[in-house]
């Protein structure tokens, strides 16, 4: 918010700390999926400070500056940000730390700052209501989806013309499990919904296997038999949560002393029938929670194409504090990208 002329005030330069802690996040989003909560509890503290101090400026310079410079795009950014951020994070829209950071935003940043560089100030543009929060938000929007149209690029000049072109790539099936995203394949073929890959983990975790145990015997391990009796914490499906080393309990060993790895006498001609295959409804049904809404079919499904097939598209899905971000970012420095096209 800018009063009388002044560029930069005292609240707007202390918002630029917001930047390095977004940008960081962001890298977080990408590699984990996960960012704590903590993060957000000191930049709330902080923007709800500031926007008192930008209210006494705003009462004390009186006139247009209390209610257009601050008390409009404020009450937008409170009354109206934050309820989409709510309603967004309620339908599923968002996840719970992509709407806690927009709900940050709305704090932080509510009026346009405006910074000295030189002769330029920025941001560049404005919008007539001036709330920078929104900004942000229509700007993280629009980068968002930008991704699908960069996805079809780029697989359309590799020649991977195919119906989730548009949503995912492929990847060699020893990247799967560090790479966090959703299996775009079912045994019938390639699928816009498949195995959420943080239940895959969840599972193979809970069992004490590797993905690479599940490839080299996969007729022993459909076997529900070989469930262990003491199955290991399955985590929270995590690329970087901390697993039992021991490999939970030891599964028992019906082949008269060959381990299931390496005993090749035999090849079976045909998948033998089990009335709960790989085990997976006896997993869902024995962890907390619902393994991020996999159902036993899903993870059956994920399962038969992971142990057979070399390579095997997968979504990444958005980690949309990348955009936001960005979206931040391209505000501070330009503005509103929309009505900046549009004016």
């Amino acid at each position: 918010m800018t009063l009388a002329g002044a560029v930069a005030t005292t609240p707007d330069l202390l918002r630029l700390v917001a930047v390095p802690v977004f940008a960081w996040v962001a890298v977080r989003d990408i590699k984990t999926r996960r960012v704590s909560s903590t993060v957000w509890i000191p930049l709330s503290l902080l923007g709800a400070v500031l926007l008192v101090w930008d209210g006494w400026l705003a009462w004390n310079a009186g006139g247009y500056a209390w209610t257009h410079e601050f008390l409009l795009p404020a009450a937008v950014s409170i009354g109206f940000v934050v309820p989409i951020a709510y309603l967004f994070w309620w339908f599923g829209g968002f996840g719970g730390a992509d709407a806690k950071a927009l709900l940050v935003l709305a704090l932080l940043f509510p009026t346009f700052p405006q910074y000295a560089v030189g002769s330029s100030t920025f941001p560049l543009t404005t919008t007539p209501i001036e709330t920078f929060s929104f900004t942000i938000l229509t700007n993280a929007v629009i980068i968002g989806v930008a991704i699908p149209v960069i996805l079809a690029l780029r697989n359309a000049a590799a020649g991977r013309i195919n119906s989730v072109m548009v949503i995912g790539w492929p990847v060699s099936w020893d990247s799967v499990p560090d790479t966090h995203g959703r299996l775009l394949e079912t045994p019938e073929g390639r699928s816009r919904g498949g195995l959420d890959l943080d239940a895959l983990r969840m599972y193979l975790r809970w069992r004490g296997l590797t993905l690479a145990d599940v490839r080299d015997a996969p007729d022993r391990y459909r076997d529900p038999a070989t469930l262990p009796d003491e199955p290991n914490p399955p985590t929270d499906g995590a690329v970087t949560a901390a697993v039992r080393s021991d490999g939970g309990t030891a599964l028992e060993d019906d082949s008269d002393g060959d381990s299931p790895e390496t005993n090749t006498e035999t090849t079976p001609t045909a998948i033998p029938e089990y009335d709960d295959p790989w085990g997976a409804e006896a997993f869902l049904a024995d962890i907390d929670g619902t393994a991020y809404g996999t159902s036993p079919e899903e993870l059956r499904e994920g399962l038969e194409v992971l142990a057979t097939k070399e390579t095997v598209w997968i979504s990444p899905g958005t980690p949309f504090l990348v955009p936001v971000f960005l979206g931040l970012a391209i505000a501070l420095v330009y503005g509103d990208l929309l009505v900046g096209t549009l004016i």
